[in-house]
């Protein structure tokens, strides 16, 4: 079995592995930085599993920013009937690309 974590960033949660490619959402580092993720939930080590409350102490993930971008546009459409009232709106989120470089739980 290969390690894995479980991070959580951006208000969702991650599984990865060492040289897994993720796509969360902004984070404020230029494209090349090095990324460290704190907040780890779960540390899976060859079977040896270890579960936070709610973090892992002293567990991390370190990443590298690979891209940043904008996603598809989405539409957002207000309509009341029989009112004249519609609302035409879009919106593109920002998101940032991570390659996991490595897991460590000590």
């Amino acid at each position: 079995m290969a390690t894995y974590a479980v991070v959580r960033t951006g208000g969702k949660q991650y599984r990865v592995q060492q040289g897994d490619l993720i796509r969360v959402e902004s984070l404020a580092n230029d494209e090349g930085d090095l990324v460290e993720l704190a907040d780890v939930l779960m540390v899976s080590d060859d079977g040896n599993v270890s579960l936070g409350t709610p973090t892992v102490a002293g567990a991390r993930v370190d990443a590298e920013v690979v891209t940043q971008g904008k996603d598809k546009k989405v539409t957002v459409f207000k309509y009341k009937p029989k009112t004249r009232y519609r609302k035409k709106t879009g919106h593109r989120q920002r998101y940032t690309d991570l390659r996991i470089t490595g897991i460590s739980s000590e």
